[in-house]
């Protein structure tokens, strides 16, 4: 079972002047990322705006970073949706396409209870031979999963760990105490990195690491080796990108911020838009002011 890093990288899906899924810069930004701090990409999530995203799209995703980094990071693939046998399927046709891992986010709209839950990623376990990090996010899914929920499921030997996105320290800190042994919280939210990190958390599954990765690297090994101080310096420092990145909604931001430093990704699809005049501002201001760690390729 693979090893996952403690700063993976929820990459952006770059998009060409058309619209369409532009797989060759993909390769370069995942490459790029790669050599910026990022232990591993999660492909095809939220930030990777997932919902616009067709099933193939998806697959060839991920077998175009996949030859691009071969075994330098670790792919964690965002194949869960709100239909189970769907699900199913998508992920086993990436663990054909060489993910090291599924993202299983907890189903949005049709709102489960959590039985139903723990039924849906029981089910999806049982059925694909990769790992599973589940991934907790109410403020996009209208349904919360409890702690009770997450430490049952993490008693199933390949639900490996969860990226809690709930924002709730003192619900991460009940699952890192009661889970299975070996089971991993990462970070939702960029912000909330040090303070999981406090309570037992072991990484971030980041967006400001498109740009930052090294620095959030630093920021973790600080904790890690006992130099506290300097990891809340480096969590000071960092928190006008980890908050300008969300000024308005994600991956707006983070895609005009690309294009700015100069490695564009392209727009987003629809129903998403770029920034007004004001949430530019806001970004350029930010960005001004961060040192970017991402190389910036010589020809865009």
């Amino acid at each position: 079972m693979a090893e996952f890093g403690r700063v993976l990288t929820a990459m952006v899906t770059p998009l060409d002047g058309r619209g369409n899924v532009d797989y060759k810069r993909a390769r370069e930004l995942a490459a790029a990322l790669i050599a910026s701090g990022s232990d591993g990409l999660v492909l095809a999530g939220t930030t990777g705006e997932s919902p616009t995203l067709t099933s193939e799209e998806k697959l060839t995703l991920f077998r175009e970073v996949r030859d691009e980094i071969g075994t330098r990071g670790q792919i964690v693939a965002g194949t869960c949706t709100y239909n189970t046998a769907e699900s199913i399927e998508l992920s086993r046709e990436a663990a054909r396409a060489g993910v090291d891992g599924i993202l299983g986010t907890v189903p949005y709209y049709n709102k489960p209870p959590q039985h139903g839950l723990y039924a849906h990623f029981k089910a999806i376990a049982e059925a694909v031979d990769r790992p599973i990090i589940l991934y907790n996010v109410p403020s996009r899914t209208a349904t919360v999963m409890q702690p009770e929920t997450t430490i049952k499921l993490s008693r199933i030997s390949n639900i490996i760990g969860i990226k809690e996105a709930s924002g709730n320290l003192d619900w991460a800190a009940q699952i890192v105490e009661e889970s299975a042994d070996g089971f991993k919280v990462w970070s939702g939210d960029d912000i909330i990195t040090l303070p999981l990190l406090s309570v037992g958390g072991y990484g971030i599954v980041s967006v400001a690491s498109h740009l930052v990765g090294r620095q959030i690297q630093q920021m973790i090994a600080d904790h890690l080796e006992g130099r506290p101080a300097e990891a809340a310096a480096l969590h000071r420092s960092l928190r006008p990108i980890f908050n300008g990145l969300f000024v308005t909604t994600n991956p707006i931001p983070l895609k005009y911020a690309l294009r700015k430093v100069g490695f564009p990704v392209g727009g987003v699809r629809l129903p998403l838009v770029e920034p007004d005049e004001k949430a530019a501002e806001q970004i350029d201001a930010v960005l001004a002011k961060t040192t970017i760690d991402l190389p910036i390729p010589v020809v865009a």
